[in-house]
Formats: structure tokens, C-alpha cells, sequence
């Protein structure tokens, strides 16, 4: 179970972007995350992905508490989550062929060798060619950046993936491969999934639920309550 206990969350304590979220995505389960621009799904989500310590509140994967943040959580569950932001080039070393992109985080977890056949695996299901493999980010468009940021999120087989607006700049084909890659993984590993977007669409066709962000007064408990922004700024 991934459990975001009543989170308070910002970047600046006198200024949270918001307060008190509570959400819980079971395994195996797509859970979509609606809301406008500003109100703090991206900060919550980088929360969940143990890339933003909150001010308050409880973060628990799969039972564990989680005590230490980005380089300071333990491996095994940094590796357990799984991200895919909205904008690729923001999260792309420059410097790395598509390839060496994907496989970064393998290396980073000293399983080097385990690289080739991973990239074997993923590149089809994502949609990637020898050729595309080969080009640095600046060679190639946007969607096949994100094919690759996303095949980088599976390559260490997480047990949740968190995609933050991660098709807002894609047309719709390269939205439904994506999309596709993702059910494909899901299906094959039983991971659980949090999907951040503006698109109601998307996301109703997409997830097995969808919580509202602004249903937090609704009393909805684990299953999706969520906060009113606190008056901060975020995505």
C-alpha cells in the first residue's frame, strides 16, 4: 500500500501549498489525481515519490514508514517508486544517449549488468528503435524523450509509479503509447499507479478511480480526501 497520511506540504513552512492530504493507492490499483493548475498535485506527488520531505504528516510504502528523503531514503524503497514528470527535458541529462538515459538508474544501484537486457525489454514496449536509442535528448522530440524518462521509471521494475502530467505535451498517439506502456507494465508486475493531469478524460479511461482535489472536505478518508491549497503556489 502507498499511504500519504495527512500531508501538509511547500516550500516555505510559514506557507505550505497545502495541508492535511490523504490519499492511499492499493496495489495493483490506477488511481488518477484531478485538479487545477497551482494547487499542489505536483508537490504531493514528488512527495509520494520521496523527492520532497513534507513540513507534516506520514508517508508509508508498503507498510515501511518512511523517515529519510530523496539520497536519504533507504534503497529499497527509492527503488520501489517510480516517476515520470511532465516536462522531459527538465529531467534529462543532456550529456546521455537515450540508452545510457535509461539505464542511469541501474548503474546508479551498482546492477550495470543487468542494463543490456533491460533495455532490450523496454524499448519496444515504450517504442523506442536501435537508432532512437543511440541519439542525446536534444536529437529527438519531446515524446520520444518521454517514451525514454518513462521506460528510465520501469527499468529498476518499481512496485508504484507516480506520472506527474506525464502526456500534457504530447499529442494524442504518443498519449495512448504511453498510456499503453504503462497498462503493460502494470498488468505484467501488478504495480500501483498514481496519475497527476488536468485531463478528466484521460484520466476517467485511464484509472480504476479518480479523486477530485478539491472533494477534501467531503470526509472521503483513504479512499481520496484531499485538500483546499492553503494559498501557496505549486503545480
Amino acid at each position: 500500500m502507498l499511504e500519504l497520511d495527512a500531508i501538509t506540504a511547500g516550500y516555505d513552512r510559514r506557507t505550505p501549498v497545502f495541508r492535511g492530504a490523504t490519499l492511499t493507492v492499493a496495489p495493483g490499483e490506477s488511481v488518477g489525481l484531478l485538479g487545477p493548475s497551482g494547487c499542489g498535485k505536483s508537490t504531493l506527488a514528488k512527495v509520494a515519490a520521496l523527492l520532497h520531505r513534507p513540513d507534516a504528516g506520514r508517508v508509508t510504502i508498503d507498510g515501511e514508514g518512511v523517515r529519510g528523503w530523496r539520497h536519504r531514503a533507504p534503497r529499497s524503497l527509492r527503488t520501489a517508486v517510480g516517476v515520470v514528470f511532465q516536462q522531459p527535458r527538465m529531467s534529462a541529462d543532456p550529456r546521455l544517449r537515450l540508452r545510457d538515459l535509461i539505464a542511469e538508474p541501474l548503474r546508479a544501484t551498482g546492477r550495470r549488468a543487468e542494463a543490456e537486457a533491460r533495455l532490450a525489454e523496454l524499448a519496444p514496449t515504450v517504442g523506442l528503435t536501435a537508432d532512437l536509442l543511440a541519439r542525446r535528448p536534444h536529437e529527438v522530440s519531446d515524446g520520444q524523450l518521454q517514451r525514454a524518462c518513462l521506460a528510465r521509471a520501469l527499468v529498476l521494475r518499481p512496485r508504484w509509479l507516480i506520472c506527474d502530467e506525464m502526456t500534457a505535451m504530447l499529442d494524442a498517439s504518443t498519449t495512448a503509447a504511453l498510456v499503453a506502456a504503462v497498462e503493460t507494465y502494470r498488468a505484467e508486475s501488478g504495480a500501483g499507479l498514481l496519475a497527476v493531469a488536468h485531463d478528466r478524460v484521460l484520466l476517467t479511461r485511464w484509472c480504476d478511480r479518480t479523486v477530485e482535489w478539491s472533494d477534501c472536505a467531503s470526509g472521503a478518508g483513504a479512499s481520496g480526501r484531499l485538500p483546499v491549497p492553503s494559498g501557496g503556489a505549486a503545480g
